[in-house]
């Protein structure tokens, strides 16, 4: 996989990640359907900050990853 995904985009999907999954952890029981799409969106969210790629990203040919120095 290649990495598409700089670090201040990486530590956003993370945050934004964890809040969903407590949101989902402590209202999803209220919610029927909106829980288990917070689950979802949680597990997306922390799993592409943590292999630092995007599908997305790279379907639209995006990067927030720094350049190489040669």
């Amino acid at each position: 996989m290649i990495k598409n995904l700089g670090q201040p985009d990486r530590i956003l999907r993370l945050v934004a990640g964890i809040v969903a999954a407590v949101i989902a952890w402590l209202y999803g029981g209220g919610w029927p359907v909106l829980g288990p799409v917070l689950w979802v969106v949680a597990t997306i969210l922390i799993l592409t900050a943590a292999f630092a790629t995007c599908p997305a990203y790279r379907l639209f040919g995006l990067s927030t990853c720094p350049l190489k120095k040669k």
